[in-house]
């Protein structure tokens, strides 16, 4: 296996009384897209909030870049180069685009190149720069949401479903973009429902269930091996 960028160790993570996280092991090799799978309700979200530290692992020990980040403060963790997109998108609907973007450019001013690549991949945000967040459709505010994780060069990205409840139009965008974010050599750690996604950009796949990661591998092999994926989630992908 590659060198891993993220691993996580025993991770356990409680949200108010309900325990959650019931001990993660897993490993991000680096310049991969590792695919988070599983059913609804399992800890995949969890497991992302977990690593940029906006839910406090309260046990285990989580590595980025071979630095212990479990107890960081989540500013000081993006800092360190890894990228988050949330499932809720989080956007500042009474910012503008450019004031969105602006600001999730935490090293500094926008490079003018990266901007131009984004708008390449994601045109409505150049033809809506100036206009605010919360007047855009659906599929463009999750492609803000997306670009503003990229506006800088990251080390890792953590992206949470970002083709969700989006028309297959703006799915194939999205696949698009985080296609080519992967052939610049990004490490990206992705949780995807949609399996057609999951298998096209998938290096890697860890499944988990209950908490924990039940198996990891190659994608390949799971995405060619309908007895283990009913095994594993209850479905054949492809009939995804």
């Amino acid at each position: 296996m590659a060198d891993p960028i993220l691993t996580l160790s025993g991770v356990k993570t409680n949200i108010a009384q309900y325990h959650i996280l019931q001990g993660v092991d897993l490993d991000v090799p680096r310049g991969q897209v590792t695919m988070l799978l599983g059913r609804n309700g399992v800890g995949k979200t969890t497991t992302l909030r977990s690593v940029i530290g906006l839910w406090r692992a309260h046990e285990g020990t989580i590595l980025f870049d071979g630095e212990d980040i479990t107890r960081r403060p989540t500013p000081a963790i993006a800092r360190m180069g890894i990228g988050f997109v949330p499932e809720d998108m989080g956007i500042f609907s009474d910012l503008t685009v450019e004031e969105n973007m602006t600001l999730a450019a935490v090293s500094g001013p926008v490079d003018s190149a990266r901007l131009d690549w984004l708008f390449s991949v994601f045109p409505p945000l150049k033809t809506f720069w100036k206009g605010y967040a919360g007047t855009l459709s659906g599929g463009q505010k999750q492609m803000l949401c997306i670009a503003r994780a990229m506006i800088e060069e990251r080390k890792l990205y953590l992206i949470d479903e970002p083709t969700k409840g989006l028309a297959p139009a703006i799915i194939s965008t999205m696949a698009r973009a985080l296609r080519e974010l992967k052939a610049q050599g990004a490490s990206i750690l992705l949780v995807e429902q949609n399996f057609a996604v999951a298998r096209a950009l998938g290096d890697g796949a860890a499944v988990m269930d209950d908490g924990r990661i039940i198996w990891a591998g190659a994608m390949r092999e799971l995405a060619t091996d309908k007895d283990l994926q009913e095994r594993l989630m209850g479905l054949s992908l492809e009939a995804s």
